[in-house]
């Protein structure tokens, strides 16, 4: 009999509830700290983030709730590509003749090609149902902004995205998809808010960043009328809504017969890694399992490697509130590296509380390295990783040689977030040898740190 490389659900499988990992983490020492009010400094209310979400959005993002239920028109929607394939990697454990036993949830099969649309559509769905009419967002390199323009499209909302120069530039027929479904895409710095046009009076050849966008994005919302404005990463809800991901992965390792001893994932803001990751932190938490936890990220933004926790704000504007977090400063600006969805100075502070606290260990990579990983993995299991998740591929592959020179047999997940078919250009300048190793800069965080609002971290 065939050795199995795919652990499948049926469409009943899909979740009908997302998991809040909050209050296990309470319950471990961990409470969430609050945000806090830009100007005041004070612990941000619910109602003032009513001028970006809708009240649905609101009471997810302070809910101290095990468990949110996922609307019907939600699950709707989810079924077009869910529950996503679990596969065993089989014939890259071959080719690096490790007895370590590779699984990845392949995320790339959604209909934008990434995690994405799992909070897209959950957020679109809300907007709706609360009126509104227009939703605003910024992208890096463009997941996120095809996967909103697709919800908005299936729930008949207006689109208008931000996208960071660099990526709008480098990634052409991301714009090109998020129009197709109706969008509107800028190039961010624009001319067209405020926060751009401050960025461009200071630096007008600005690569920009998701900072910048996020400022712009925001602007737009709360200066247009019905708008409201939408988030990839990093909130709480948006980390909520991917726990999809790792619901699902738990009964395919199931299936599977097997548990992971280590878990990867790559980190921008933390959306993707967390929705795998925090199903399984659940049993860690808890006292039933010590799995190890990778959260891996660029050499060009090492938040979690370099950065500070920290309060700080989320965008370079200053029109945030202030979150506890790993930073490298809302100030600096990363090189522009082809991963442009990890190019963030902040991460989740729920993430960040984990890595704080030792539930979860970072590594920081150069982008060669990555791309040798990413085309190795592409060269045994023929799926192209986005450059994003090609961090996570570059972990997976150092775990298994690790396991094949100690003798060890382990079992390694981790989440290919996304397929990187719009991302051809950077495979070719890495085949070309054209790809540059961006080394970081401490001097550069150094002077961004300095911006960091003077906010104590409780604790």
């Amino acid at each position: 009999m065939a050795e199995a490389v795919q652990f499948n659900l049926k469409p009943d499988d899909v979740p009908t509830a997302w998991y809040n990992i909050l209050p296990d983490m309470a319950a471990q020492g961990m409470p969430p700290l609050p945000p806090l009010h830009p100007g005041t400094h004070e612990p941000v209310t619910p109602d003032l983030l009513l001028a970006l979400f809708p009240e649905s959005i609101v009471k997810q993002e302070v809910s101290a709730e095990p468990t949110i239920d996922i609307p019907g028109g939600v699950l709707d929607v989810y079924r077009l590509w869910r529950p996503t394939p679990l596969y065993r990697a089989r014939r890259l454990e071959k080719a690096l003749q490790t007895p370590a036993h590779i699984y990845f949830k392949y995320e790339g099969t959604s209909p934008v090609g990434s995690h994405k649309p799992n909070t897209a559509v959950a957020q679109a769905y809300y907007n709706k149902e609360a009126g509104t009419k227009r939703l605003t967002t910024e992208t890096g390199a463009g997941q996120w902004g095809s996967a909103l323009s697709m919800g908005c499209a299936f729930f008949g909302l207006e689109c208008l995205v931000f996208m960071v120069k660099a990526s709008y530039y480098q990634k052409p027929y991301r714009r090109v998809l998020m129009e197709t479904f109706g969008a509107e895409v800028r190039p961010s710095p624009t001319s067209t808010t405020e926060a751009g046009k401050k960025i461009l009076e200071g630096d007008p050849e600005s690569p920009g960043s998701l900072g910048i966008a996020i400022s712009e994005a925001i602007e737009a919302a709360v200066t247009g009328t019905d708008t409201k404005y939408s988030i990839g990463s990093v909130a709480n809800h948006v980390l909520l809504h991917q726990t999809v991901i790792g619901q699902e992965a738990r009964k395919q390792m199931d299936l599977a017969g097997q548990y992971p001893d280590v878990v990867i994932g790559c980190v921008g803001g933390g959306s993707n890694y967390a929705g795998l990751a925090y199903p399984f932190m659940q049993d860690r938490l808890n006292g039933k399992r010590d799995t190890t936890f990778i959260a891996c990220e660029p050499a060009a933004c090492p938040t979690l490697t370099k950065g500070k926790f920290a309060y700080d704000f989320g965008d370079t504007g200053q029109m945030t509130p202030l979150f506890p977090m790993y930073t490298i400063g809302h100030q600096f600006v990363p090189a522009p590296v082809h991963a442009g969805g990890l190019r963030y100075h902040g991460d989740a502070p729920s993430l960040s509380l984990l890595v704080k606290h030792g539930h979860m260990e970072a590594r920081a990579y150069t982008q060669n390295p990555v791309f040798e990983a990413a085309v190795q993995f592409t060269r045994a299991e023929g799926i192209i990783p986005g450059p994003e998740p090609a961090h996570a591929v570059r972990a997976v592959i150092d775990e298994a040689i690790e396991a094949r020179e100690s003798g060890k047999e382990k079992v390694i997940l981790f989440n290919l977030s996304g397929h990187g078919h719009f991302d051809m250009q950077a495979y070719d300048d890495y085949l070309a040898g054209r790809l540059p190793e961006v080394e970081f800069r401490q001097a550069d965080v150094d002077a961004a740190m300095t911006k960091l609002p003077p906010v104590p971290v409780p604790g």
